[in-house]
């Protein structure tokens, strides 16, 4: 048996050495042609596919970090491309040294980038990972949880900025208003814990303050208001019980609005 597991490890080394002499060729091939030579595209295409596997590989390596595979892979794979493009074989750079940072890089752009539930600024997000760095480090180091304290002056930061970034990190992943809660046969979900806008509470202050509102006119203008806006009477009616003209009415009615207007804004600001 292990006759055979060595046979086997050795011919599998000797296709991955082919597939990379063919994937080299390849690429020469294709950073060889003018950008204007009809056969680049074609070259181009060949070329990528022969590194795809590299590719594959280094996006399996972040698997299992809640992200899809698929999604990774084709991440990598446009860090592949990316790579391609950039590739100068002038420069005398061994291509798998030069497109293993750039696909690495685009991995690790889209943790950052796509997987967080709330979008927060980008300066909690690197805090969030050094943070998380420090309290690996500092768990080994001082044999137990370290302290916010303890973090910040690794970090070389204030307790505000590790504070601000353990509150940051809670917008990685939410939590589904779907979840259940309770027990028995009080369960339920999240979401319906979750109040919702009450005009009542704006209708009631309103209320008040227009009640204080209208102790500022007179008894002739809170009436012909009142008449107005809760009996709804037309001007001609309220003229015909006040006694006066309807012009009269509309003007006063104008000028007791003006008040009441100046009174409410002044309240708000």
């Amino acid at each position: 048996m292990t006759t055979v597991t060595v046979r086997r490890s050795r011919a599998d080394t000797v296709t991955d050495e082919r597939h990379a002499t063919t994937a080299t060729t390849l690429l020469a091939a294709f950073t060889s042609l003018p950008v204007d030579h009809p056969r680049r595209a074609l070259a181009r295409e060949r070329a990528i596919n022969a590194w795809l596997p590299l590719a594959r590989h280094l996006a399996h390596r972040y698997a299992g970090r809640g992200e899809p595979t698929d999604d990774l892979v084709q991440t990598a794979s446009l860090g592949l491309v990316k790579a391609i493009d950039r590739f100068d074989a002038d420069r005398g750079i061994d291509f798998a040294g030069f497109a293993i940072p750039t696909i690495v890089g685009e991995i690790k752009r889209h943790f950052r980038d796509r997987t967080w539930s709330v979008r927060v600024p980008r300066r909690l997000q690197e805090l969030r990972l050094a943070i998380t760095t420090a309290n690996n480090t500092l768990t080994h180091t001082l044999g137990r949880s370290p302290t916010v304290a303890d973090i910040a002056v690794h970090l070389g930061v204030s307790e505000d900025d590790v504070i601000d970034g353990l509150e940051g990190a809670r917008a990685y992943r939410a939590t589904s208003l779907s979840t259940p809660i309770g027990h028995g046969d009080n369960t339920g979900e999240l979401g319906d814990l979750l109040g919702g806008v009450d005009d009542g509470f704006e209708l009631t202050e309103n209320r008040l303050v227009l009640g204080r509102a209208l102790g500022v006119l007179d008894d002739r203008e809170r009436r012909i208001l009142t008449l107005r806006f809760f009996g709804n009477l037309t001007q001609l009616q309220i003229a015909e019980q006040i006694g006066i003209s309807q012009m009269h009415v509309s003007r006063l009615i104008t000028r007791a609005l003006a008040t009441l207007r100046r009174h409410l804004e002044d309240h708000r600001g």
